[in-house]
């Protein structure tokens, strides 16, 4: 059975790790944004030199590239996908939509990373403490100061996308604040099964 999902959530509310957990548990493919632009970049085809020039130029790369990049891995098929990072807007929502229907696939379900803004703070101040002790740089993101402007852009521009999902009946919220394997229990019974 193919699945597809989106994972909702601010910044550091778990994402990557559960999507990490599904593509092991039942093989979903990732689609990750950032990533999926770091390889376009390196590839060497022309919608990776589109990607190259923009960012070369410290321009945001646009929606029309991303969905295409989106084309690209949804053509090579799979046992589901998980949208992660994308779409962050309610006119990337609306393309995403486009492109399932044009693909013949559907988007099973929507899955928002319930989770405390203030506890969520710590567990970043913790991440970053943590990678100190071991001796490891701390991600750029990882500061309180750009944390919390990373969540004032989620709250601005992709909260909005929990009405916009609700609304077509995908939306299912689980409580991100939850130990790990019990988010991950939480998620799979959000699934189609």
């Amino acid at each position: 059975m193919t699945i597809n999902i989106i994972l909702l959530g601010p910044p550091g509310a778990g994402k990557g790790t559960q999507a990490s957990r599904l593509v092991a548990e039942k093989g979903m493919v990732q689609l990750s944004t950032g990533d999926m632009l770091r390889a376009a970049r390196s590839s060497g085809t022309e919608m990776g030199r589109r990607v190259a020039e923009v960012m070369d130029r410290g321009e945001l790369v646009t929606d029309e590239i991303v969905i295409g990049l989106i084309r690209e891995q949804l053509d090579k098929g799979g046992k589901g996908f998980i949208f992660d990072g994308f779409p962050r807007t309610l006119p990337q929502a609306d393309a995403l939509g486009r492109l399932l229907e044009e693909s013949g696939m559907a988007l099973d379900a929507v899955i928002e990373l319930q989770v405390d803004d203030e506890a969520l703070v710590g567990r970043i101040v913790k991440r970053a403490e943590d990678s100190l002790a071991a001796g490891q740089p701390v991600r750029r993101d990882d500061t309180p100061e750009v944390f919390a402007e990373r969540l004032r852009e989620y709250y601005k521009k992709t909260a909005p996308l929990l009405g916009y999902y609700y609304a077509k009946g995908n939306l299912k919220a689980v409580d991100g604040m939850a130990p790990m394997d019990q988010v991950a229990t939480q998620i799979a019974a959000a699934l189609p099964s």
